[in-house]
């Protein structure tokens, strides 16, 4: 059995399809070799049925040999048939192992993306929270800043009477 390379999602594709593709090329040279034999059977079976026809009884008996290859054949036929049998499923469970591997890496990137869209409402969130406590302050500060001067207004206003008082006395 193939062992293949994890990756970050499972089972590394190219791997995974390289080592299907090679199934696939048995499968194909299998199902070829098959369609010979499975031809040459015919064949010779037609060559069977013709000399049973023509022979006699002593070319029966080397007729015997010829089944006998035949049988040979067929059960080297049900062996390739066999193990293409195997090949088909080992082809299906390996595809079924890359459709799983498929949905999990499809639900891992569905969970990396909601894990992403939540932490940047949050940043979001957070940084507007931080926004509005920035405008609070500025709005605080423009208002220290204008009481600030209402107030040194008022003591220049009150320091000017004075002197204006002191100029009236002088005088």
């Amino acid at each position: 059995m193939e062992k293949f390379n994890r990756t970050l999602r499972g089972y590394d594709p190219v791997e995974v399809n390289q080592f299907l593709d090679q199934v696939i090329k048995k499968v194909e040279n299998m199902v070829a070799e098959l369609n010979r034999k499975n031809e040459e059977i015919r064949i010779r079976d037609e060559q069977i049925k013709t000399l049973k026809e023509q022979m006699s009884d002593n070319e029966k008996n080397a007729n015997n040999e010829l089944v006998q290859e035949n049988q040979k054949l067929k059960a080297r036929i049900a062996q390739y048939e066999r193990t293409e049998e195997t090949l088909q499923k080992a082809i299906i469970m390996a595809q079924k192992t890359s459709d799983q591997m498929r949905m999990a890496a499809h639900k891992e990137s569905e969970t990396i993306v909601e894990n992403a869209k939540k932490n940047a409402t949050r940043i979001v969130n957070e940084a507007l929270l931080r926004a509005e406590k920035t405008e609070d302050d500025a709005a605080t500060l423009r208002r220290n800043v204008h009481t600030f001067k209402r107030r040194l207004k008022n003591i220049v206003e009150a320091q000017l009477e004075v002197i204006d008082e002191i100029d009236e006395i002088d005088l």
